[in-house]
């Protein structure tokens, strides 16, 4: 970090990726590298900018006077400023940048730490059909207990209508305080269902593991936030003390998380010195990142991924695909999001989330809006994020490559 930035503050997060999950806990699909690598803007350093530019500190200057002279209604001046600040990021139309209130920052906050209050449900936005979709249920939480399925597209909470354009503000509506009950209008193939769905405190849980028939060991990581790298190693070190002889690793429905943990688990599987992710900046500098371990995973593996696994997901999916001979990736094309926002976290505890960087695979193969080609490709299938050995195509396919 520069050390002749005096407003320049260490950030208390990690590296993080997603789809990120908000406090319901909803994903936002990005990629966000902060630890060590943005540095964090104070917010008078912030605003010292903004007045620089003239015709945006006169133009909001005119409309704030006409506001204080004329207008009948009450005037809550941090709402203003955070609504103005939302509309500037906004203009970029960028659907990853965004400017986030202290609210808004500490349940972005809450979500990498893995423990918040809410129902447990991974969303994203349909920008296609301008649609907000269920994409995950959190393992054992109310979303996933009141019988919410992947697929399901939100229609209304509490009785108001809702759609894409409700994006950035669906998380407020959802959640509430520990015990509160939130109705959720779904329409799913085309039949309007309606879900009251009581908040509570929700652990994420985000790697399960099991034994498969002939000796497969199956790991399923539903996200790459908190410490799931060290939850990976510790479930397949457990595995390959039962004597597992080869490996299922299942990313579906997985919207991203923390770039370094996404990382951290391809370099168990690759060699040391290998090309893990190439990152390209505005100017076209490239930073290439390789693994600095050895690899401790050496079996035939098998990667499930499909139109769900995003970014931190499609930077694994990518590693292992070009960076290991024994892997096979199964599924469906992935989301095809390659492009990384920086955080920074201001002094009054908002927030600013940036696109600022477009990754690539070890070959340097592009992601973004294009995704990452399984090896054999299965898209008639059923995966509701647990086991099903019986209707789960994609996973059965998986087996029988690995016997």
């Amino acid at each position: 970090m520069n050390q002749k930035n005096k407003n320049t503050k260490i950030s208390i997060y990690k590296t993080i990726m997603t789809i990120i999950a908000t406090a319901i806990i909803t994903s936002v699909i990005t990629t966000v590298w902060i630890y060590g690598r943005a540095s964090l803007k104070s917010t008078e350093s912030a605003i010292g900018d903004a007045v620089k530019s003239s015709s945006l500190a006169a133009k909001l200057s005119l409309i704030k006077g006409k506001i204080d002279q004329e207008y009948i209604g009450d005037i809550d001046e941090n709402s203003l400023i955070d609504g103005a600040i939302k509309g500037y990021v906004s203009g970029l139309n960028d659907v990853y940048s965004e400017y986030l209130t202290e609210d808004e920052m500490s349940s972005f906050s809450e979500d990498i730490e893995g423990e918040f209050v809410g129902i447990g449900v991974y969303i994203t936005k349909d920008t296609e059909n301008n649609l907000i979709v269920v994409y995950g249920t959190i393992q054992n939480s109310p979303a996933q207990e009141a019988g919410l399925k992947t697929g399901d597209i939100i229609t209304s909470v509490d009785g108001v209508e809702c759609n894409g354009d409700n994006y950035d503000t669906i998380t407020n509506d959802i959640k509430g305080k520990e015990g509160t009950k939130v109705s959720i209008g779904i329409l799913r193939n085309g039949e309007e269902l309606n879900f009251e769905i009581e908040r509570k405190k929700v652990a994420v849980e985000h790697v399960t593991s099991q034994i498969l028939e002939n000796d497969i060991g199956y790991i399923n990581i539903s996200s790459f936030e908190g410490n799931v790298s060290e939850e990976f190693e510790n479930a397949f070190d457990n595995l390959e003390s039962q004597g597992i002889t080869s490996l299922i690793i299942d990313i579906r429905n997985n919207g991203g998380g923390i770039v370094d943990e996404s990382l951290a688990i391809a370099e168990l599987m690759t060699d040391k010195g290998q090309t893990l992710l190439i990152e390209s900046n505005k100017n076209g500098e490239e930073e290439v990142i390789k693994s600095e371990k050895d690899k401790k995973i050496d079996m035939p593996i098998v990667l499930l991924v499909n139109e769900y696994s995003a970014s931190a997901s499609e930077i694994l999916a990518g590693i292992l695909k070009e960076d290991v001979e024994n892997v096979t990736l199964i599924g469906n094309t992935t989301y095809g999001k390659g492009v990384i926002q920086a955080l920074y976290k201001f002094t009054d505890g908002s927030g600013l989330k940036l696109t600022t960087n477009e990754y690539f695979t070890p070959n340097h193969n592009k992601i973004n809006k294009i995704g990452i080609e399984p090896d054999i490709k299965i898209d008639d299938y059923i995966y509701t994020g647990t086991l099903d050995l019986e209707k789960d195509t994609q996973l059965k396919r998986a087996i029988e490559e690995l016997k």
